[in-house]
């Protein structure tokens, strides 16, 4: 390891327009509904998740397969890390090719295929959304996990016609000059293809911290636009386990400056449950059988300010459909004990699993120096340097939660599962 609402056909129709398999759209500014059971404030999770809380905070916990859910320590105990390659490939060195994998789509979705979604999606009939009570709560259900190989990548893919990302817009002019004047200098990349290395991070990623049974733990998220600009992305076994709660997202955060733009806390439903998607398949088949569905959305509330968090830090742009095949990948990530997150720049190939009890094709990079913690970090291609964002096209996790080594990580690939899911996350942010 390493590291439901029913759909709302305006909703589908607001969230398709961030999520087209041929490019981006501009994000269409919507309505924020007040959520009236949040019982979690800004102020409330500040309190709670103190710089010394954060940072004794661990990875957290690999599923536990006898268990079917996250474990729940009495104490916090480490969880294993991901362990050096015994001899890694040389980052930047080809990897084998590998055959199609009828399961995933190589390219964009076809224009039918995305008929067909968008049909599903407005009739409620998403693939996720059926029971409410459990689309909208934290999930388990975990496997072990076996064996697998590398196979040959087939040729790159054309990627979907996207340019270079710009700046998400914010609530009015005076947010906007005090989000310009919040925002760092852009960060400089690392020069050697496929090594990473300790950077102060960028504003749309950070940890989202978490109390499960008598531990604090943490992964990595990220902000991804949403009509409600109020979303944010993770690995779903970052998430899993019926107690998950006092759930928030700290934006860049480092220990020499741990909340460089506040805290967000993560919503509540009337039941006191956090607002986080998590495809039903991955609750009920785990994370070894359903491991090509490890992607969550979770709902944010405001900040201390009362600005939602895409107007403070920004987001990236979600894209589904793409190529498995990228030629530049920026990866974020925040390792278990490093006072700052960590940052590599490779290419991404397609990876299929040889395994049975975990099968699927999976996006790869080869990245040094990802271990626990780094679960959830976006993958994003067409990173803008001037902006500090780009298109997530995975999160790490997937195959193996990230893969078993600290130099190679996995994602789900985002297809119309994901696509789905993302649906019935903005469709439920909605709702009241």
């Amino acid at each position: 390891m390493r590291r439901l609402l029913t759909v709302v056909t305006a909703a589908a129709a607001a969230a398709a327009a961030l999520i087209l398999p041929g490019g981006v759209l501009p994000v269409a500014r919507t309505e924020r509904a007040e959520a009236a059971s949040e019982h979690w404030s800004a102020r409330e999770a500040a309190a709670f998740w103190t710089e010394g809380r954060m940072a004794a905070a661990l990875p957290v916990p690999q599923p536990d397969p006898a268990a079917g859910t996250v474990p729940h320590a009495v104490a916090p105990a480490r969880p294993a890390a991901r362990s050096a390659a015994p001899a890694p490939s040389p980052a930047s060195a080809p990897s084998p090719a590998a055959p199609a994998d009828p399961a995933q789509p190589d390219g964009p979705v076809s224009p039918e295929a995305e008929a067909e979604a968008d049909a599903e999606a407005g009739a409620g009939v998403d693939a996720g959304a059926g029971d409410p009570a459990a689309t909208a709560s934290s999930a388990a259900g975990p496997g072990t996990t076996g064996p697998g190989g590398d196979t040959p990548a087939p040729p790159p893919a054309p990627e979907p016609a996207t340019g270079p990302a710009s700046p998400a817009p914010v609530s009015d002019p005076e947010s906007a000059r005090s989000a310009a004047s919040a925002k760092p200098a852009a960060a400089v990349l690392p020069a050697t293809t496929g090594v990473g290395q300790d950077f102060n991070g960028i504003p749309v990623v950070g940890r989202m911290f978490v109390m499960q049974g008598g531990g604090a733990y943490f992964c990595t998220a990220s902000v991804v636009s949403s009509p409600g600009r109020d979303m944010v992305l993770s690995a779903a076994h970052c998430l899993l386990g019926t107690d998950t709660r006092q759930v928030a997202f700290v934006p860049q955060y480092t220990r020499a400056n741990p909340r460089p733009y506040g805290l967000f806390p993560v919503l509540r439903d009337a039941a006191g449950r956090s607002k986080v998607w998590i495809a039903p398949r991955y609750r009920t088949d785990g994370p070894d059988r359903a491991a090509t569905l490890d992607v969550a959305f979770a709902q944010v509330g405001p900040g201390a300010d009362g600005l939602p968090v895409e107007d403070v830090v920004g987001g990236n742009r979600l894209v589904t459909g793409a190529a498995f095949n990228h030629s530049k990948v920026t990866l974020v990530g925040h390792p278990a004990s490093a006072a700052r997150p960590r940052v590599c720049v490779n290419r991404t190939t397609r990876f299929t699993s040889r395994d049975p009890k975990s099968p699927g094709s999976f996006l790869r990079i080869d990245c040094t120096g990802y271990p626990g913690g780094t679960s959830g970090g976006p993958f994003l291609a067409h990173y803008d340097t001037r902006t500090q964002t780009g298109d997530v096209i995975g999160v790490i996790g997937g195959w193996k939660t990230g893969g078993p080594t600290a130099d190679t990580s996995y994602s789900s690939y985002f297809g119309a599962e994901i696509r789905k899911l993302y649906r019935t996350a903005v469709a439920g942010a909605r709702a009241r």
